[in-house]
């Protein structure tokens, strides 16, 4: 395949075939604007695809390929050879989970080998890859596993609305013992890091505390004190312009207003609920700390209304135009 700087190759994959995942890329790849930030190469099935164009009819047809190269014309579409059931909206199939694993799987190895720029991702169901026989929570500890990362965070990010979770799909009172300074730490780094790509000015980043108040000085918990204050110093001194911990009900807020560039959080519901409060059809899921560009619609398979053609394509869109910004920004940097 042949790159081109300013037109990334994003490898997106469908995802669970029974979901929304075909009816919001063809909803998608029916914007014309999006061919022109990127080159997309759809891993999935060309059959459930051609089903929802009845959708988007504007939608460039799905073209079956075997090689490298990229045709002119219409959507070029790998499926890696895998026999893939019969698209049934809304249904749970392990076998529909088992595809969705392994052409996430072959968008990482292209990824890795330098043959395509990025990968977006459409959802999954993690019922339905726990029943195809994988252990994985979910897309972003498959790549995290395949590229070797151990220090990679789930992010989300919505225009000026930027959140990294120190921790990320486990219990609630799990996520108290991953609140460690390395992690902390570890975590503004990423933060701080996408910032630095994305070529923004002003990064600031502001780290949210983990208790009501941020603490309130001891009165309320003191991993503010012992814990997130020392990360914060820590990165400071590391010439990282971040501040806190501030109190949780409020940071997001003033991030929203522009005072701050990206927002630390130190669990998955205290930065998945604002964020989608605020911009439930724009965000978009960022996989940093990683080895190669990962990006993915914020929300699920949405089984309840897969095959009516209704589901909202604004959050793979915005996954695809944010992809193609990280990879020629990467592009760009290297020889």
């Amino acid at each position: 395949m042949q790159h081109n700087i300013d037109k990334p190759i994003l490898a997106i994959t469908l995802g669970d075939i029974n979901g929304i995942g075909p009816e919001i890329l063809v909803k998608a790849l029916a914007d014309r604007e999006l061919w022109h930030v990127c080159r997309p190469l759809v891993v999935g099935d060309v059959k459930a695809i051609e089903a929802c164009r009845q959708w988007a009819p504007d939608c460039p047809a799905p073209q079956e390929i075997t090689g490298q190269d990229l045709p002119e014309k219409g959507m070029p579409v790998v499926s890696k050879g895998l026999k893939v059931p019969t698209r049934r909206p809304g249904v749970l199939d392990p076998e529909a989970g088992r595809c969705a694993v392994e052409w996430l799987k072959h968008a990482v190895r292209e990824a890795v080998a330098g043959r395509v720029d990025g990968i977006v991702t459409c959802p999954i169901n993690k019922q339905g890859i726990h029943m195809a026989g994988y252990a994985y929570p979910g897309h972003t500890e498959i790549i995290a596993e395949m590229t070797g990362s151990q220090e990679y965070r789930m992010c989300l990010f919505a225009g000026p609305l930027r959140i990294v979770h120190v921790s990320s799909h486990c219990p609630l009172a799990v996520c108290v013992q991953h609140v460690t300074l390395e992690r902390v730490a570890q975590s503004i780094r990423v933060g701080h890091d996408a910032l630095v790509r994305l070529g923004l000015e002003r990064r600031h980043v502001a780290v949210a505390g983990l208790n009501p108040h941020a603490g309130e000085a001891g009165a309320l918990g003191c991993e503010e004190e012992t814990i997130i204050a020392p990360a914060i110093a820590q990165c400071k001194g590391e010439g990282i312009d971040c501040s806190g911990p501030y109190p949780p009900d409020t940071v997001f807020r003033r991030m929203h207003a522009g005072e701050f560039d990206l927002v630390v959080a130190m669990y998955h519901d205290q930065g998945h609920i604002p964020l989608k409060l605020l911009a439930m059809d724009e965000g978009v899921n960022v996989t940093l700390g990683v080895s190669v560009v990962r990006t993915s619609v914020d929300h699920g398979t949405a089984y309840d209304i897969a095959g009516q053609g209704i589901a909202d394509e604004g959050s793979l869109c915005a996954a695809i135009r944010l992809a193609a910004q990280f990879a020629t920004a990467r592009n760009r940097e290297e020889p």
